[in-house]
């Protein structure tokens, strides 16, 4: 299972596949890191520095983030893509479509003025979260979609 968690700061990114509970993030910082709440992570109760601290932390790599930027990223499931905004000017997408149940992440792209901030990847974390509520297969045949799973 892949989540994005984001505020007005950072963009966490949790894959469980890879988590092994050593609950450093949750000693690291348990106002934001709570196993008992649904979801289990709200970035609104903690600092960002502390909770970036702590998601440093994670020894198996299920706990990343990435400074927002001021960026907002919202899934289109009309258009059947997500997308990246810095205020009105449209930066990024990326592209799926749903075959027989499937999700088929075909294209990622964010202007290349933006590149190494983390944009792409809460792009396609987006999708990836709404494949997974509706249990959907996944399948990347972009490239980019492909090592974000893979990684």
């Amino acid at each position: 299972m892949h989540r994005l968690y984001e505020n007005s700061d950072i963009s966490v990114f949790w894959d469980s596949d890879k988590c092994r509970h050593a609950k450093e993030c949750v000693t690291g910082c348990p106002e934001a890191f709570n196993i008992n709440r649904k979801p289990w992570i709200d970035l609104k109760e903690a600092p960002t520095a502390k909770v970036w601290q702590a998601v440093s932390k994670c020894p198996s790599g299920a706990l990343t983030c990435v400074y927002d930027h001021g960026i907002e990223v919202k899934l289109d499931k009309d258009n059947q893509c997500s997308v990246a905004y810095d205020g009105d000017k449209r930066i990024g997408e990326c592209d799926y479509r749903i075959q027989n149940g499937v999700y088929v992440i075909y294209h990622t792209e964010v202007d290349p003025s933006y590149g190494g901030k983390g944009i792409a990847k809460r792009l396609v974390y987006l999708v990836i979260e709404a494949a997974e509520r509706e249990k959907a297969r996944i399948i990347p045949t972009c490239s980019y979609a492909a090592k974000v799973l893979e990684d």
